[in-house]
């Protein structure tokens, strides 16, 4: 189980931004220390769509201590350490990498996201277990906090969302209606009188296009449709015709 706590958050609408993250990423247990005030005619609520009828009014408000006694925990901060010669903020990984290795466990953990203007403490960073980061500019590596809880969530959502709208994967054409694809292209060299020396060059060069592109039935069947009425209207060569 994956739950997300937010620390001494200023703004209410923080609070709901990252609710409603949560429930576009497929979680709910939401944790608050030190809240604002959070008043259902408010920005939380305002903020957080559709999470306002179940992940904020049921956020249970906690203490920072409470969460680490709890929850494997997993610190975020835009400010990293540069070596392993100060152990407070490294080492990190980016979201990308913390979705990797919890996929390799099972155990109850909490994202932690910290102020606004200053974030976590060192004395808190000290108590988590984990830290992450999100790589961003050198020159302006501070994110909102909203924004930041969105981009980490994301990355856990193979975690956390059992089924999203888009499909795990594309609909490829059967091979056979593929192989009629590059059939009609090769007519259609022929009737365009493409030259005879660069014809088996060219149809290995479409090979691989759309072996690196995988295309559906529907774009195949219509490339088909395309290839074989561009062949009906191509003028069939003739002895005089000449290579160019």
């Amino acid at each position: 189980m994956i739950a997300v706590a937010v620390v001494d958050a200023e703004t209410s609408g923080n609070v709901g931004t990252i609710a409603r993250a949560m429930k576009n990423f497929g979680l709910r247990d939401l944790y608050l220390v030190d809240p604002p005030d959070l008043d259902p005619e408010g920005e939380a609520y305002g903020f957080a769509g559709s999470a306002r009828e179940d992940v904020l009014p049921n956020a249970t408000e906690t203490t920072f201590d409470a969460l680490v006694e709890e929850f494997h925990t997993v610190a975020t901060t835009a400010t990293t350490n540069e070596d392993a010669r100060k152990h407070v903020r490294y080492p990190f990984e980016t979201p990308a990498e913390l979705a990797e290795s919890l996929s390799a466990v099972e155990t109850d953990t909490c994202i932690v996201f910290g102020r606004e203007r200053v974030g976590l403490t060192n004395e808190e960073l000290a108590q988590v277990d984990e830290v992450v980061s999100i790589p961003a500019s050198a020159d302006y590596p501070v994110l909102n906090l909203g924004q930041a809880a969105t981009i980490v969530l994301y990355e856990l959502r193979d975690l956390t969302v059992e089924e999203t709208q888009h499909p795990d994967a594309i609909e490829r054409a059967d091979e056979s209606d593929i192989d009629g694809l590059h059939d009609q292209f090769a007519t259609l060299l022929e009737r365009i009188n493409h030259p005879d020396g660069k014809r088996a060059k060219t149809r290995r060069l479409f090979r691989r296009l759309l072996g690196r592109a995988h295309p559906t039935p529907r774009e195949t069947r219509t490339l088909r449709g395309v290839l074989r009425r561009a062949s009906q209207f191509a003028e069939p060569p003739t002895d005089g015709d000449e290579e160019r």
